[in-house]
């Protein structure tokens, strides 16, 4: 690894201490969001499922901790009930089993991750509505037509599938949900919707909802940082530079917003008596799409992109962090889940940690990605 400021090297010790410490507690459970100081554990069939091992991967392959390394792979082993029951399943199984199965197999090189992620993969594409070029969210009746702009980062398990398969279907299931986030999700400025509800026999868009936004005109900011990082994410894989630019879009229309901290809103267009609250999770998650929209422009550009992620984790280090609490087990405070339900808001969140770790490891020149 390269030589990085001293801030970095500290950021990087600082997060995997804590991580150690609040691992004797947790273990192998999958942890959600901080409650009075302590991570609320949800089921293996909850979204946020792949979060924490993958948490525990990122140290694991920095530190060789063979505690670690069995709690991620027992994490990923109480996953296996979900592969065989669809309905129990959404769009967010490329969080998942990207963050476990393919963490492990990118780590390890072991074929039974390989396995696991590949059937992953399968249920993922069998959400896939043809008609519409959509991946469909959530599970429900009424719900046939969802999409959410989340499920940009579900992708990459599709791109993976094709890479290593050489099929190349999971590649089109998934340039197509992408052409139609742009098509339908996009607007001017670079923000995005939430959620787009289309007809599910005929695929023609119904109307756009607010979901975790604001309002369905409103600036969700980590809906925002979905886009920056997904869309990074979705060049990667193919070289299409309309992804490249949507991302650079949406990445200049966070940036133009962000406060004087560089720490996001929770959304961009909310009424002034709830703008002072903070999401530190699209924070976390927008550098880390800032720093490969970086490695994927001319320097020039790259200056740009780069800095501001930078000091999106800066700030989310030295004002957020929570290194040395007893009382506090998340590694960055003030994260916002659902602030139209006032469900977990201002308080730690497992997927901003994790995004925070990972930022910090490209940093720490760490240059492989899990997704």
């Amino acid at each position: 690894m390269t030589a990085q400021p001293q801030w970095v090297q500290e950021a990087w010790e600082q997060m995997k201490n804590k991580v150690k410490r609040v691992h004797t507690r947790i273990g192998d459970q999958f942890p959600h969001a901080s409650v009075n100081g302590t991570y609320k554990l949800e089921p293996a069939a909850w979204w946020t499922a792949g979060f924490w091992p993958g948490l525990l991967w990122l140290v694991y392959r920095d530190t060789r901790d063979e505690e670690l390394r069995a709690s991620a792979e027992s994490c990923e082993r109480q996953l296996d009930v979900l592969l065989t029951d669809a309905a129990k399943v959404d769009h967010d199984i490329g969080f998942m089993w990207t963050l476990t199965s393919g963490a492990r197999y990118r780590i390890l090189g072991d074929e039974d991750s390989k396995r696991r992620a590949l059937l992953a993969a399968n249920l993922l594409s069998a959400r896939f509505n043809a008609q519409g070029n959509f991946i469909r969210a959530w599970n429900g009746q009424g719900l046939e037509g969802w999409a959410i702009i989340d499920c940009l980062m579900n992708l990459p398990l599709l791109y993976w599938a094709s890479s290593v398969t050489g099929d190349p279907r999971y590649l089109h299931i998934a340039t197509r949900h992408a052409d139609t986030v742009l098509q339908h999700f996009y607007r001017e400025d670079g923000s995005v919707s939430h959620i787009v509800a289309f007809d599910p026999v005929t695929g023609e868009k119904l109307e756009v909802k607010g979901g975790q936004g604001y309002a369905p005109d409103s600036a969700w900011s980590r809906g925002t940082a979905w886009a920056i990082y997904g869309m990074s994410l979705s060049y990667q894989y193919t070289g299409n530079p309309a992804y490249l630019n949507a991302a650079k879009r949406s990445a200049h229309f966070f940036m133009a917003n962000l406060p004087e901290d560089h720490v996001p809103y929770w959304d961009f267009r909310s009424p002034e008596g709830d703008s002072a609250v903070r999401d530190s999770s699209a924070g976390a998650c927008a550098a880390c799409g800032l720093l490969l929209l970086a490695d994927q422009v001319g320097e020039l550009e790259a200056r740009m992109y780069r800095e501001s992620g930078e000091k999106i984790l800066h700030s989310l280090y030295s004002r957020y962090g929570a290194w040395e609490s007893e009382t506090e087990e998340g590694l960055i405070l003030h994260g916002t889940s659902h602030f139209p339900e006032q469900q977990n808001v201002d308080v730690p969140l497992i997927y901003g940690d994790y995004y925070f770790a990972e930022g910090i490891a490209l940093l720490m020149g760490y240059e492989e990605r899990f997704w």
